[in-house]
């Protein structure tokens, strides 16, 4: 059952790291260059990210499904609790700008560019859905907590950045419609859709690119680097698994949160670190060792999750 399960998820995981390698490969020919990048960033959080959301949560209203998002939400801001917490007991150093980064890189999974894609093709319609929730938290946790503790400034804190967050927006609006009933005609459902459907390849893409432009050798030489990976590709993914699973929560939900959470490092990292003068070249380092290292570790972990919650 686990080989069967790892060979699919492995394929599934394949796809998208092809996607990534065809970044990679336009990154290192110039056919992207970094305007380029920077551009198609902003067309995915501001237009396909929202879509994306929306998209999700097009679905019958239920009052219990309407219970599934309030516990989901719950569920995903006490995983982004727990890991600030274990971040901040394990990741120690000398360095104020190290320590900043590394522990930033174990709490922030890329859960947008490389979850929901994958959430999408494995668990479908229902993936996504409870994929987007815990972007929905992520996004709230990172303009809060992550953007003080990285820059050592509460005065960063701002409620308009956080309002008016593309992911936050998206989601404000799709539940508001969810809760109205309100079904998008074809005419605006349809492009929504296929605008949501891009959240796979344009990602993949810019991944690529930066990874055309990272530098491994930091994050393979660094043993703070190491154990930063090592809780943000296994120890927390494993822990939010079998701390769901005994509870009898819905199969698709758990898996979804154990895909999010087995993510590699966010890139927001990295902006992060060069915004606040952080130890930019280590955030670089890894995210870019974290990402190639979960075309190994995603699937193992995903597929663990399957036999430990096999279908009814």
């Amino acid at each position: 059952m686990f080989a069967e399960n790892f060979i699919l998820i492995a394929q599934q995981v394949l796809v998208l790291f092809i996607l990534i390698a065809v970044g990679f490969a336009c990154g290192k020919f110039g056919v992207i260059t970094e305007r380029a990048s920077k551009k198609m960033t902003d067309i995915v959080l501001y237009v396909v990210t929202p879509c994306v959301m929306v998209n999700a949560f097009q679905r019958e209203f239920s009052v219990s499904l309407l219970g599934k998002v309030f516990l989901a939400a719950g569920i995903a801001a006490a995983i982004m609790t727990v890991s600030i917490i274990a971040a901040r007991l394990i990741i120690h150093d000398k360095s104020e700008a190290r320590k900043k980064v590394l522990r930033f890189a174990v709490i922030f999974s890329n859960c947008g560019f490389m979850s929901l894609p994958l959430q999408k093709a494995l668990l479908g319609d229902s993936g996504q859905f409870f994929g987007a929730i815990f972007v929905a938290v992520f996004n709230v946790f990172c303009w809060t907590y992550g953007l003080v503790d990285m820059s050592g400034d509460i005065k960063q804190l701002s409620l308009k950045k956080i309002v008016l967050n593309p992911g936050i927006i998206g989601v404000a609006a799709a539940v508001a419609l969810f809760v109205c009933r309100v079904q998008l005609p074809v005419v605006i459902g349809e492009p929504v859709w296929h605008l949501a459907n891009l959240n796979t390849p344009l990602p993949m893409l810019i991944i690529g690119f930066y990874l055309s432009n990272a530098q491994f050798k930091r994050a393979f030489t660094d043993v703070g680097a190491y154990l930063a990976m090592a809780l943000r590709l296994a120890v927390i993914p494993l822990a939010v698994l079998f701390a769901m699973a005994p509870f009898g929560l819905d199969r698709d939900m758990v898996i979804a949160f154990v895909i999010a959470s087995s993510a590699p490092t966010a890139a927001t990292t990295t902006m992060f670190s060069a915004k606040f003068d952080r130890d930019v070249e280590l955030s670089v380092s890894v995210v870019a060792a974290s990402t190639l290292l979960s075309i190994v570790t995603m699937p193992l972990v995903v597929s663990l999750a399957y036999t430990v919650c096999p279908a009814a």
